[in-house]
């Protein structure tokens, strides 16, 4: 984590987390690679443009 806060300091000169957090509190960073895209239709259907964050959700309960 650490080196991923370094390199976007370095790229975009800012943090990619507030500079105070609170406890309990969820914090999201920057994405700094966008990598490969869906077209908007695909993204749309998808729920994102981003393929590398299309992660769907096929229920069920975990299998011990």
């Amino acid at each position: 984590m650490e080196d991923f806060v370094r390199k976007t300091m370095k790229e975009y000169g800012i943090s990619p987390l507030p500079k105070k957090t609170v406890p309990t509190m969820a914090y999201v960073p920057y994405q700094s690679n966008m990598g490969e895209t869906y077209s908007p239709e695909q993204g749309t259907e998808a729920g994102t443009l981003f393929q590398e964050l299309d992660k769907p959700f096929y229920g069920g309960a975990r299998k011990r």
